[in-house]
């Protein structure tokens, strides 16, 4: 059977109602902006971050996404728990039990976790992944009671040093498993694991544990940028094999939303109807008929 057959109507309408467009896509639009985009193209979901929660007001933010119709997906982001000193590592503390709150206010049950890079003089990573684990074993009783799910999110291995001590799948569901998985999953990012030659086999470990927690897709596009952290492609538009990352996930049980989260100045020069449609296109395209 072609793909062109097993790509029909319904699939595709399937994956359109997973979609969640994370704010940072179009990062051009305000939060009532987004609201309105999304209303027009059909959009659902959104995953939102802190920062223009916080700037709009959460609790008119919440107002705002709910009488949009609007699911929110995720909230990015808790994390940081890396730090050795102790007034620092509390105020992480505070400020994720914050973020806990702000999530349960917007109606989303996944709080994604950027774990933290090494200590300023540290070359210790087991110490600090260890930590992390001591933040979660501190947070998870306080995000079951406001119903949320913590979410670690693995990066690319060059944001060890200063983002992210968490690497890889494997090392985020070494730290989840110590806690139940309705209470603590991990996000599967193809931008931050493509490269991962074990990845299919950490997928399906994490779908037999129920843990995936979310999925986001962006593309690995070469040359880097200067600024890495802005360099994530456009759907198509690198080196990911984002269809099969979507069936990987599919198979392991996951049928949750599927959030594009893109980091790119040439989408947020454009009109933000304009970006969303090319979005969208390349979704469709790319996660059901491109290998």
């Amino acid at each position: 059977m072609s793909d062109e057959t097993l790509a029909g109507p319904v699939e595709r309408a399937d994956l359109f109602a997973r979609f969640s467009l994370n704010q940072q896509t179009v990062k051009q639009w305000s939060l009532p902006e987004l609201a309105d985009g999304c209303a027009r193209a059909g959009v659902r979901g959104v995953g939102l971050w802190r920062a223009p929660v916080q700037e709009y007001g959460v609790s008119a933010a919440a107002r705002l996404v709910r009488d949009a119709g609007l699911d929110v997906t995720s909230l990015c982001r808790g994390g940081f728990f890396t730090a050795s000193d102790p007034k620092e590592r509390a105020e992480a503390l505070a400020d994720n039990r914050a973020a806990i709150e702000e999530a349960a206010a917007l109606g989303t049950d996944t709080l994604v976790l950027v774990s933290g890079g090494l200590p300023p003089g540290s070359r210790d990573l087991p110490a600090a992944r260890e930590r992390v684990a001591d933040a979660l074993a501190e947070l998870v009783t306080y995000a079951a009671e406001a119903e949320v799910r913590l979410a670690i999110e693995p990066l690319h291995p060059m944001y060890a040093a200063d983002r992210c001590v968490v690497s890889t799948l494997a090392q985020a569901l070494d730290l989840a498993e110590r806690f139940p998985a309705e209470r603590v999953g991990v996000v599967v990012d193809t931008y931050h694991l493509w490269w991962d030659d074990t990845i299919g086999s950490q997928i399906e470990r994490a779908g037999a544990t129920g843990r995936i927690a979310a999925f986001q897709l962006a593309d690995w596009v070469t040359p880097l940028p200067a600024g890495v952290l802005l360099g994530r492609g456009q759907l198509g538009d690198g080196a990911v094999d984002l269809r099969w990352f979507r069936e990987r996930v599919d198979e392991a049980g996951y049928q949750g939303p599927i959030e594009v989260e893109i980091f790119n100045p040439s989408l947020w020069e454009r009109p933000g109807d304009e970006a969303l449609a090319e979005v969208l296109e390349r979704f469709i395209t790319h996660l059901v008929h491109s290998r």
